[in-house]
């Protein structure tokens, strides 16, 4: 596959192009589902294309093709021409891209256990016992279980000498318990995770159990009283901080955002080139990281689709907006067109957060792994010091404005707590607030002891739409003074 890269490569370069890389990308997923003791769906895919990308004129264009030959080369290299061409007459400032050597590497999942290679029935008996742990609860009338498993083979070679070879392989799965009680009540409790790791992952995240956790919580939820609607101290959990994170930092500080190449799909963002390294986005506990590095994320790569190396670096740094995630082009051009009056002016070179959906999209601006660093509180210690206020866990559904600025997140359980203590179980819980404001109101995180990596597999962005896996870590975290609804 490297050999017939660099045979696309030699075609671009050959008509002269400023710049060119091409990759090839080979890609396996199965995905397994259950509900009510049968199987749902087992479904498997395999495909395998190439995506050459071209400056030329001052313009990108790109082509893919999964003809894998001389002929569909050719025409791929003439087409992704033809677009920069067409593209230079339009464009109002040519693209700049500032060149950096090359490199030569390899990249792999650490995984101990391949997981296709663990027969299907001994996955799809895994999903069924699950299953039917959930429905020995006589409420639960709908019990789902899921496993994912996805391979990711890519060469990736450029006009700048870099040739790479990464494979990533990823595992995890989830359940769900649907209970239904009187007048058509009915709560859901659910778990997933995903990592990039092999079938051991699966053992660790011990299905059944959690099956037999969320079917005891979706029962109970049912007696549970309707969450008040009150302004209140809450604790997240750190599955519903993965999603805060998700959609309240990493979305914002995508740079093509704030410059508009996504306005007419996914939005915009808040975060506007004046409050870099001016904005006070959170609380000084509040540090946000991006981390391509870290082991087990989903968003964690050697390189990234620009061949730009994998990187650690800060978003928010004690609560101050330090960091936008760029590509090659873009950090050189706000390093250059932008009046910084900050201390710590943007760097001119890309932070490695350039990925594209297989071999068929260009590669667009992406979230790696962001994370909350960790604090210096146990939960046991938080939960003591909270006189009274609200647990919220598990995200239900999201919601936000176009800016990702006004947020409501609905979550499936949450608890009261009183003088220190966890207290009863209420249902059908909600908050809403302005992201700086909320996250300044941080006033507590929990220690490294309690944060955990949440895999979230189907985060879509572009046009045609294009889903990037990535990560999120936090642990249980305090907010101060935050509007709390309840459904009916």
């Amino acid at each position: 596959m490297q050999e017939f890269a660099f045979h696309v490569l030699d075609l671009a370069v050959q008509r002269g192009v400023t710049y060119a890389d091409v990759r090839v990308v080979e890609r396996r997923s199965e995905h397994l589902a259950v509900k009510n003791n049968c199987p749902e769906r087992i479904a498997s895919t395999e495909e395998i294309g190439f995506g050459v990308r071209v400056l030329a004129g001052g313009a990108w264009g790109f082509a893919a093709s999964s003809e894998l030959t001389a002929e569909g080369a050719a025409v791929a290299v003439e087409r992704a021409l033809t677009i920069a061409r067409a593209s230079a007459q339009l464009q109002s400032e040519p693209v700049v891209l500032p060149p950096r050597p090359g490199e030569a590497g390899s990249y792999a999942s650490d995984l101990a256990q391949d997981p296709f290679a663990v027969p299907l029935e001994t996955r799809l008996n895994l999903l069924l016992t699950c299953a039917e742990a959930m429905q020995r609860r006589k409420a639960v009338r709908v019990a789902q279980a899921h496993m994912n498993l996805f391979r990711e083979h890519k060469w990736f070679v450029s006009s700048e000498g870099s040739r790479l070879e990464q494979t990533v392989v990823e595992c995890g799965g989830g359940v769900a318990a649907t209970a239904v009680g009187e007048e058509g009540l009915f709560q859901r409790r659910s778990f997933a995770n995903q990592a990039q790791a092999g079938y051991e992952y699966i053992a660790e995240l011990d299905l059944p159990t959690q099956a037999e956790r969320c079917a005891d919580e979706a029962e109970a939820l049912l007696a549970a009283p309707v969450c008040p609607t009150d302004t209140c101290t809450v604790i997240l959990g750190s599955s519903m901080l993965a999603l805060q994170v998700h959609e309240s930092c990493g979305h914002p500080a995508e740079l093509d955002r704030v410059l508009g190449s996504e306005a007419s799909f996914a939005g915009t963002s808040f975060l506007t080139l004046d409050r870099l390294g001016l904005l006070q986005y959170g609380s000084p506990l509040v540090t946000i990281v991006a981390d391509a590095t870290l082991p087990r994320g989903l968003g964690t790569f050697g390189w990234d689709d620009e061949g730009t190396p994998a990187e650690w670096f800060p978003i928010i740094e004690r609560g101050l907006f330090v960091n936008y995630l760029t590509s090659r082009e873009t950090a050189w051009w706000l390093a250059h067109h932008y009046h910084h009056t900050t201390p710590r002016p943007p760097l001119p070179f890309s932070n490695g957060t350039m990925r594209a959906d297989g071999w068929g999209h260009l590669p667009l601006i992406r979230m790696t792994n962001i994370s909350l660093e960790p604090g210096d509180w146990t939960l046991a210690d938080l939960l003591a010091a909270t006189d009274n206020g609200l647990f919220l866990d598990t995200p239900k559904s999201w919601s936000l404005d176009d800016r990702r600025l006004n947020f409501h997140f609905g979550v499936e359980v949450a608890y009261e707590i009183r003088h220190g203590r966890l207290g009863r179980l209420l249902r059908d819980a909600s908050y809403t607030d302005v992201t700086p404001r909320f996250w300044n109101s941080c006033d507590a995180v929990c220690n490294a002891d309690h944060w955990q990596l949440w895999g979230l597999p189907s985060c879509a962005k572009g046009e045609p739409v294009q889903i990037a896996h990535v990560s999120h870590g936090a642990a249980p975290a305090r907010f101060r003074g935050v509007q709390v609804r309840g459904a009916g």
